[in-house]
């Protein structure tokens, strides 16, 4: 296989093989991680003028960001723990995210499901409800009488259960809110770089003077000089503090891997999103996802290297037991997981605390109380709250913070009839299906039209990725044109992740690399570098285990 620096030079993408070197330039801010907190906080710097750097050493959106539960929510767990401002901060997030982004995130009723021998009491349970919806600003959610009842009716029938319905939000795609976010931040000025790894922040006479990182679709090595560093690479953060040869006086992070499978919709798999106890009592979620259901997570301590993380067989276990326990009549069994994948949380580090205890917030190390001045590490964070911590992180470097601009696609309650319409309206103009113009509205915006106006220069652009799915080879033009993308990895899991799909297979990849290569024109030596560098990450990805080695073949 060649080096990635090879195949980019051998013309695969020209946006990329053409970047200039950074050698030798000075930002005022420099980001380090181009995860969603990373992306969040050189957008909000480049909104407010100041000359940002943004580097991530694989791609935008592959690390934590892509293993995550994909939903946007207040914490109600968060109540437990007494954490009531992370609940109405969050809260308060998921409605501007709700408001600003109704393509990518919207609503979802949950069903909270507890068991008889749960120590939440059904009266703290209501109570919390209460307090959560309070918070959030939001009526009490619909009663949803008919899915719950078919609910109870899939549940152990030898236990008595306590069921209570509220509403929060999902992502089904953050990758696609990273995208959209990086897009803003380049568009205000941000210079931004996948595939440059950091070799080492350079500390001089107590301050962060700058960086030297490899570009790897080049090889070169190149220093630059900063103002300010920030280093948001979750839980590699500890990883390039010591490269830096910089004392925390300790970790920092508290690596906790998170495992989900993923299965197929069993039949009589809730349509509602479920919140439930796992065996030993953890909080996990049920949610339909992707035309599949999505069940996680685990929490397992885990210092090892956050990029080759992997889900164990033991939490494959003990998430198909979890579900047995709750839908013993659903006959799942580790034969029907279609995959599963990890990742590492960066939470705080708290020796000697469990997991599930340590709190959820995000926190600002200021590295200038250890001796070096200028730097900060980004501890913590999630999905919801990454707006919020970039705005904290610009005022914490002396960035004047101006309430969101971003443009709002349409008021509550109109979003159906706006979409239908911008749906029609895209079919139309490109001449692809309104199935076809739904499907890439649903993750591109109003930036669809731009794939419009290229599935209108001829058939092979509105070609299908694969045979089962609506989503066009135009979009993966797009990617690879407009949002950064390098590899066909980068687009067919980040930037139009069909390979996540329940049709994909190796027969979809070789479809999709076929007709992506011919519309870019790129060599059949190029299209099978491509494709078995690929398939190599899909499977490192989204792992397919072995029942054998999970020990559980039937549900018990």
């Amino acid at each position: 296989m060649p080096p990635l620096r090879n195949r980019i030079q051998d013309g695969m993408n020209l946006a990329q093989k053409t970047r200039p070197s950074l050698d030798g330039q000075r930002f005022q801010v420099v980001v380090i991680g181009g995860g969603i907190n990373g992306v969040a906080i050189a957008r909000e710097c480049a909104r407010a003028k100041r000359r940002t750097l943004l580097l991530e050493q694989h791609d935008f959106g592959s690390g934590t960001t892509s293993r995550s539960t994909r939903i946007i929510h207040g914490g109600l767990r968060y109540l437990e723990f007494g954490e009531l401002g992370l609940v109405r901060e969050s809260l308060r997030e998921r409605q501007r995210l709700l408001r600003e982004r109704p393509h990518l995130v919207h609503t979802v009723q949950f069903l909270l499901a507890l068991g008889e021998n749960s120590r939440r009491s059904a009266m703290k349970i209501r109570l919390g409800l209460w307090l959560y919806r309070r918070l959030g600003g939001k009526a009490p959610a619909a009663n949803g009488a008919a899915e719950r009842a078919r609910f109870e009716r899939l549940l152990d029938a030898g236990k008595r259960w306590s069921i209570f319905n509220f509403e929060d939000a999902q992502c089904e795609f953050p990758e696609r809110l990273v995208a959209e976010w990086l897009l803003e931040a380049a568009a205000a000025g941000a210079v931004v770089r996948n595939y440059a790894q950091v070799l080492a922040v350079d500390v001089a006479y107590g301050r962060a003077k700058g960086l030297l990182f490899r570009d790897l679709p080049t090889g070169t090595e190149q220093r630059v000089e900063a103002a300010w560093i920030i280093n948001a690479t979750g839980p590699w953060a500890d990883r390039v503090c010591q490269r830096s040869g910089i004392n925390t006086h300790g970790p920092m992070v508290g690596g906790v891997r998170g495992s989900h499978i993923v299965l197929p919709r069993f039949p009589g798999a809730p349509d509602a999103a479920v919140f439930t106890e796992a065996v030993d009592a953890r909080p996990i979620f049920l949610i339909p996802w992707n035309e599949q259901v999505l069940v996680g997570t685990t929490e397992v301590p885990d210092q090892s290297d956050p990029g080759k993380t992997q889900p164990s067989p033991d939490e494959i276990e003990y998430l198909l037991n979890s579900l047995d326990a709750l839908l013993p009549g659903a006959g799942v069994s580790a034969h029907d997981v279609r995959y599963a994948l990890a990742g590492v949380r960066p939470l705080p580090f708290i020796r000697g605390k469990n997991p599930g205890g340590i709190t959820r917030r995000h926190f600002l190390h200021d590295h200038g109380k250890h001796g070096v001045e200028r730097m900060i590490s980004i501890i913590g964070g999630k999905l919801t709250t990454a707006a919020e911590l970039a705005r904290e992180c610009a005022a914490k470097i002396g960035i004047p913070v101006a309430e969101s601009k971003a443009a709002v696609w349409v008021a509550e309650g109109e979003i159906d009839a706006t979409m239908d319409d911008w749906i029609a309206e895209i079919s139309g103009l490109s001449g692809i299906s309104a199935e076809a113009a739904e499907a890439i509205v649903t993750w591109h915006g109003k930036r669809t039209l731009v794939i419009a106006q290229l599935a209108r220069s001829g058939a092979h652009m509105r070609a299908a990725l694969c045979p089962h799915s609506q989503h066009i080879v135009a979009q993966a033009v797009d990617a690879f044109q407009n949002e950064y993308a390098v590899t066909l990895g980068d687009v067919l899991l980040r930037r139009v992740p069909v390979a996540m799909a329940a049709c994909w297979s190796e027969e979809c990849s070789r479809t999709a690399a076929s007709r992506i290569a011919a519309a870019l024109g790129w060599s059949k030596p190029e299209e099978m570098s491509e494709l078995e560098a690929f398939e190599r990450e899909r499977k490192a990805f989204l792992v397919k285990p072995s029942p054998a080695r999970v020990g559980r073949e039937v549900p018990g």
